[in-house]
């Protein structure tokens, strides 16, 4: 008989919004991997639980190394329950390469449900919550962060992201650069902490009020791309867009891919229009 991998959601925040059958499966579980062990020690203390099993840390720095061993418990008949500092493991946490590797082996991975940083930023925004999509964090240099946010520049979904307090007003910034100053968003810190609080409005304005400083956990709700139907564009305006792409440091297939969105005709047109501009050049 194999084990089973128990993913647990813990408390962003307030302590209190802990599943109870979090604390059932710290008590009970064989391995506890804990992506901080103190945070994990100062949360069994607040929950009243003790965790009878081996409690040993899993976090970026050892992911790779430490899954197969966890692996290796599961196979010979373990519980083994992955906790992550906030929030579902796996969401810009550790968590994916031990499920991947589980599912591999054909062991059981189940879930204890709970708080989601995401979810309850979104719930929170005042944006449309019908249709959304996690970016998690983007990159930290300048230039690919734009090259990410281009990416999704025409995206009609609403996107939710990571991000941390002193890169915030950076983000904004670029945000507003790319998806333009009018864009709304939000800016939701400390979710169901203390001094929680939900800055929301165009872009340019909350890009001014976080260059003043902000603290805490991140998230950010920006609004999705308005629907204007397909643009007359000639395919010499499509070669431009193509060429400001390729120079921000995009490689083609992916520039025609984007400018393709943007400008609501088939990639083929755009590919068309590239070639023939090349040939015309040369």
């Amino acid at each position: 008989m194999t084990g089973i991998l128990v993913l647990a959601g813990t408390p962003i925040g307030d302590v209190s919004d802990a599943p109870p059958r979090l604390a059932e499966e710290l008590a009970g579980a064989d391995v506890v991997a804990a992506e901080d062990t103190r945070r994990l020690r100062r949360l069994t203390q607040a929950l009243g639980v003790t965790p009878k099993g081996r409690v040993l840390s899993y976090f970026e720095g050892n992911e790779s190394a430490r899954t197969p061993e966890l692996v290796e418990e599961l196979a010979g008949g373990a519980r083994v329950l992955l906790v992550t500092d906030a929030g579902m493991p796996s969401v810009s946490d550790p968590g994916y390469r031990l499920v991947a590797a589980a599912v591999e082996r054909d062991i059981k991975v189940t879930a204890v449900p709970g708080p989601s940083a995401v979810l309850t930023a979104l719930a929170l925004s005042g944006l449309p919550v019908d249709r959304f999509c996690f970016e998690g964090f983007l990159p930290r240099k300048a230039g690919e962060r734009l090259g990410r946010l281009r990416e999704v520049a025409g995206e009609r979904r609403t996107l939710v992201y990571f991000e941390s307090p002193h890169r915030l007003d950076a983000t904004l910034a670029a945000m507003a650069e790319v998806f333009g100053t009018e864009r709304r968003a939000a800016v939701c810190r400390e979710l169901t902490k203390t001094y929680e609080e939900v800055r929301r409005g165009p872009l340019a304005e909350l890009a001014a009020w976080a260059a003043e400083g902000v603290r805490g956990e991140i998230t950010v709700v920006v609004e999705g791309a308005p629907d204007r139907g397909p643009e007359e564009v000639d395919a010499a305006e499509l070669v431009r867009r193509v060429r400001v792409r390729e120079e921000a440091g995009e490689r083609r297939k992916e520039a025609i891919a984007a400018v393709a969105v943007e400008a609501g005709v088939p990639k083929r047109e755009v590919f068309d229009a590239v070639v023939a501009a090349k040939r015309s050049a040369g």
